[in-house]
């Protein structure tokens, strides 16, 4: 008999380091060509964040997505920015990345307004021109570039953000461990073969409060690929070790999800703008798996009736779970 089940999940989860500094810091240029460079320590490790850096320099500095090359975790050249890690670099490297791009564009609004013989503040840039309050000035940002080299200026600028935390007191625990936090909630639909211990997992809508999606379909493939995650937290990953020893450290033995495996996701973008994210940013990493397997228990329990504390879910423990339930309700009748 197959029965189905509905549970949800769900999360609060801190950005960054717990308690700690972890500080990142960025290079924005402008060069000859008007094109920029911006040279950060963040490692894009398949999350986008090379991506979503260069939008932020690109919309704070008025010019084209495809004028911004980013140079990423080079040790050589880039200034440190952490760890990837903690779902911190949309926060607390875009904001570096931030200011050093408002620094760079404050070199670059000073001369334009100097050639234009206006006040600074009237000054904007976009489209890669510069624009007197809401009108094109007939000025490219190229062309101003050029003015301030052959003035000897250089547009370059730095910035280094570091959020708002105090350490835990060791006494009470007492602190601010983080300066923003990402919330979440995930519903996941279940199928469960009550002969096999099979779960199969229909459907799952996922909410995530991101602060701001600078990049929309990156926020919404990194839930899907937590979700993916948290299938194999809940359903398949398990180390075995017996005596000091893994006995599955193949991935013939160790299972993890497929394509096959993979249910209808609906992402939900939920923004509510973080004050001290860049452009209301925040993070989306790790949360998105965190409350996924919760999520899942729950439609299992509430397929089965039967409440399990202990992942992942195998076929075994499944079966063994409804085994114990009907004897336990048949010694109850007795």
């Amino acid at each position: 008999m197959k029965k189905r089940g509905f549970g949800i999940g769900c999360m609060w989860y801190g950005i960054g380091n717990t308690g700690l500094p972890n500080p990142a810091g960025a290079f924005v240029d402008f060069l000859d060509d008007g094109t920029v460079i911006v040279l950060t320590g963040c490692a894009d490790i398949g999350q986008g964040s090379s991506t979503t850096l260069a939008q932020i320099a690109a919309e704070t500095l008025g010019v084209p997505f495809e004028d911004v090359v980013v140079v990423a975790a080079d040790t050589g050249v880039t200034p440190d920015a952490g760890a990837t890690s903690a779902s911190r670099q949309t926060y607390i490297s875009g904001n570096a990345v931030l200011e050093a791009a408002r620094k760079a564009r404050q070199e670059v609004i000073a001369r334009a307004a100097a050639v234009l013989g206006v006040p600074p503040g009237e000054i904007s840039l976009k489209n890669g021109q510069v624009w007197h309050g809401e009108e094109p000035a007939g000025l490219s940002i190229k062309e101003v570039i050029a003015k301030c080299r052959g003035e000897g200026v250089l547009t370059l600028g730095h910035g280094w953000f570091n959020p708002a935390t105090t350490r835990l007191d060791p006494a009470t625990g007492q602190g601010i461990p983080y300066a923003t936090y990402a919330f979440a909630t995930q519903v996941a639909e279940v199928e469960v073969d009550t002969e096999t211990g099979i779960v199969e997992v229909k459907k799952i809508v996922a909410a995530h409060d991101v602060g701001r999606a600078v990049n929309p379909q990156n926020v919404e493939g990194q839930i899907e690929g937590g979700c993916c995650m948290g299938i194999g937290y809940a359903l398949m990953e398990e180390v075995v070790v017996k005596e000091g020893e893994i006995q599955n450290p193949a991935f013939s033995t160790y299972l993890m999800p497929t394509a096959m495996d993979v249910p209808e996701v609906i992402p939900i973008i939920v923004e509510e703008p973080e004050p001290s994210g860049p452009y209301g940013a925040k993070g989306v990493g790790e949360p998105a798996l965190v409350p996924t397997a919760a999520a899942i228990a729950n439609a299992v329990a509430d397929a089965l009736g039967i409440r399990f504390y202990d992942l992942p879910l195998t076929p075994e423990r499944v079966v063994a779970e409804i085994k114990k339930s009907k004897e336990k309700k048949e010694d109850d009748g007795k």
